[in-house]
């Protein structure tokens, strides 16, 4: 496996299956293990986190490590110290390191500065740690993704990047829905992509629907914009509807009820997102064995 966990695309489409399977077998078992005692990961956030956090600190506990939270602020990176002096220095410490980063290019200088393996758990440009999860909640639920159809509606984010990376290397076929002038403006259909202008179509015959906030970390200045532009973009049971029988709704989280979700979305059958949540844990216990072990 490459020595650094930056995008989806830096794992191979067999050692992300593997992964998935690896996290499925331990979910089941849920046992305590000490494959990682003495070891330890450094997470330095620049950016508030709920799931990403306790994930990781609950990861590394259960595989008998330790974990601590650093918050950018506290460190000497708020005074100023380059990026890459603050790599060097950890790196010598930690055994691994999640970074929760502004800007994807601060992970790229970490890691090429650092000596131990680096984790992207979220920047400007992907979520590579969320879609482990949502892969492996597909799989629970609908098996393998290959050949099926994934809707993404809303926001082209980090999140949105990260599905398109997963389309290509395990070859199944995203729909994205999406106001124009949020789209990149490079990003074309494909074999694996499709886009649509409106939702409900390219929802028609997915297995897998899923969504995120409208106003991203960052886009606060922009709240009254987006609202009014990403009104036909609410994800509802009604749109679920003319999806396959089978499908799941998936959503991140954090998530704002009425606006990119209706307000009883969460408590259709059919969404599976907190199951989703705890899968970060388990996703994220496999990819730790297999970076950190």
């Amino acid at each position: 496996m490459n020595k650094h966990f930056l995008n989806l695309k830096d794992l191979t489409k067999k050692e992300i299956l593997d992964l998935i399977d690896q996290a499925i077998d331990l979910k089941k078992s849920n046992a305590n293990m000490d494959n990682l005692q003495g070891r330890y990961l450094a997470l330095i956030f620049e950016k508030s986190s709920t799931r990403t956090r306790v994930s990781f600190e609950v990861a590394m506990n259960q595989l008998g490590g330790r974990a601590s939270f650093l918050s950018s602020s506290d460190l000497q990176l708020g005074r100023g110290e380059p990026i890459e002096d603050t790599a060097k220095v950890i790196s010598s410490m930690a055994d691994g390191v999640v970074l929760r980063t502004k800007e994807h290019e601060t992970i790229k200088k970490f890691s090429e500065n650092s000596t131990v393996p680096v984790i992207n758990g979220l920047s400007n440009l992907s979520h590579p740690c969320q879609l482990l999860a949502d892969l492996l909640t597909f799989k629970e639920f609908n098996n393998d993704i290959e050949g099926k159809i994934v809707a993404w509606i809303g926001d082209y984010n980090n999140v949105c990047h990260t599905y398109l990376e997963a389309a290509e290397i395990l070859d199944f076929e995203l729909h994205i829905s999406c106001p124009k002038k949020y789209l990149p403006v490079n990003l074309e259909e494909s074999r694996n992509l499709r886009i649509f202008d409106n939702a409900k179509e390219a929802v028609k015959g997915a297995e897998l629907v899923s969504t995120d906030v409208w106003i991203s970390m960052g886009d606060e200045k922009e709240s009254s914009t987006r609202i009014r532009d990403f009104q036909e973009f609410q994800v509802s049971p009604s749109m679920l509807d003319v999806a396959q029988e089978n499908a799941i709704f998936l959503h991140c989280l954090p998530a704002i009820r009425g606006q990119e979700v209706s307000n009883d979305l969460f408590e259709d059958r059919r969404s599976k997102v907190w199951e989703q949540a705890e899968n970060r844990l388990h996703a994220q216990k496999a990819l730790l064995l297999n970076l950190l072990a």
